[in-house]
């Protein structure tokens, strides 16, 4: 698995017409609020041409690209923290996701309704994290409550651990999400297991109409400059495109993008988004049985990432023959890879890099 993507927005924004065609997964998406009534998930194989050049060079049986597994739940609104809408019975749906993907409406159709009545990225988005920031001030405050006490009697965890709930708490409730809270290192790993919606990374994706993905409204410029000021990245894409696109396959497919003059579909930049905001790198294993990707934090070591293949990789870890893609593609094969020098024996302390073949050895 490459990572875990949960999305949110409010109803009617487009979430799960988005969903449908990343996923293909055939999720409801009906012109009315709280059409999702179950959460929806879909795993979607990641783009990544890399792949399909090294199956070019090794003609293996199979080929197996990383994924992004989806985690579409009801939309929510405001209040939902407080039992409003359908969208808060989902909130524990997400609470493990890597990422949260905020889709927000960009775009005007007077036969879709929006549940303001306007078009407002920056009023949508708000209330998005007010009640995000709302079930995690819950989270916390009964956390404290619990805590409270023990610490009061010197138990020697609940004294570490309770400023830190409270630093929390006190962010919150002045609306700060978790993750613009200043938390030290020791700080941030002690509420981990919280899960906290707002500590998590976030993209959004401005939903904008077939006409605008070229050039698109000023309501995408207005969330570029909220999102500047987050460090989060910005995603445009146009959910009735992507719905296209998803129908279509091999050269139509091509054709329909060339057509809109578009080189790629939205998921492509937004797996792009997704990894980059994670920290995540892909390598490949490649042979004649399987040429296959996977998704390791960048600065893994070695051994660490034998073991995202099996666990007996990494505790009997000898080393890692290993060479870059861009020398296989330089080169047409892995025996002139050989022939030029350019694999090498790797042992414990070396940090895997992005694009790197990696072939284990181990002791059973």
């Amino acid at each position: 698995m490459g990572f875990r993507c949960g999305i949110v927005g409010l109803p009617n924004v487009g979430k799960s017409t988005i969903f449908n065609a990343m996923t293909a997964a055939g999720a409801a998406a009906e012109n009315y609020p709280f059409c999702t009534i179950e959460p929806n998930i879909g795993v979607v194989a990641v783009p990544d041409e890399r792949l399909d050049r090294i199956a070019a060079i090794f003609h293996p049986e199979k080929v197996v690209p990383t994924s992004i597994e989806f985690v579409d739940i009801a939309g929510l609104v405001e209040g939902a923290s407080k039992g409003e809408g359908l969208g808060n019975q989902f909130l524990g749906h997400i609470r493990n996701v890597d990422a949260i993907a905020q889709i927000v409406r960009c775009f005007e159709d007077p036969d879709v309704v929006h549940v303001h009545g306007k078009i407002d990225p920056l009023q949508d988005i708000d209330v998005i994290e007010t009640e995000l920031m709302l079930a995690d001030l819950d989270t916390v405050t009964k956390r404290i409550q619990k805590v409270e006490k023990q610490a009061k009697t010197g138990e020697k965890e609940a004294v570490r651990l309770y400023p830190v709930y409270q630093k929390v708490q006190k962010g919150l409730e002045t609306g700060r999400p978790v993750r613009m809270i200043d938390l030290q290192s020791e700080e941030a790993e002690a509420i981990k297991d919280l899960c906290l919606l707002t500590f998590k990374p976030v993209l959004y994706v401005a939903n904008v109409s077939e006409k605008e993905i070229s050039s698109p409204p000023d309501s995408v410029r207005q969330l570029k400059e909220l999102a500047l000021k987050q460090g989060a990245p910005v995603i445009v894409i146009s959910g009735k495109i992507e719905a296209e696109i998803a129908e279509l396959k091999g050269d139509e497919k091509k054709a329909f993008l060339t057509d809109l003059g578009l080189k790629e579909s939205g998921l492509n930049p937004l797996a792009r988004a997704g990894y980059k905001l994670l920290g995540l790198i892909t390598y490949f294993t490649a042979g004649k049985p399987e040429v296959r990707a996977w998704t390791v934090t960048n600065g893994t070591k070695a051994p660490q990432a034998a073991g995202v293949i099996h666990s007996d990789f990494e505790k009997g870890f000898i080393r890692a023959e290993c060479y870059h893609y861009d020398d296989l593609i330089a080169l047409g094969s892995e025996q002139k890879v050989k022939e030029a020098g350019k694999m090498r024996l790797e042992g414990k302390d070396y940090v895997v890099k992005d694009g790197d073949i990696l072939f284990f050895r181990f002791n059973v």
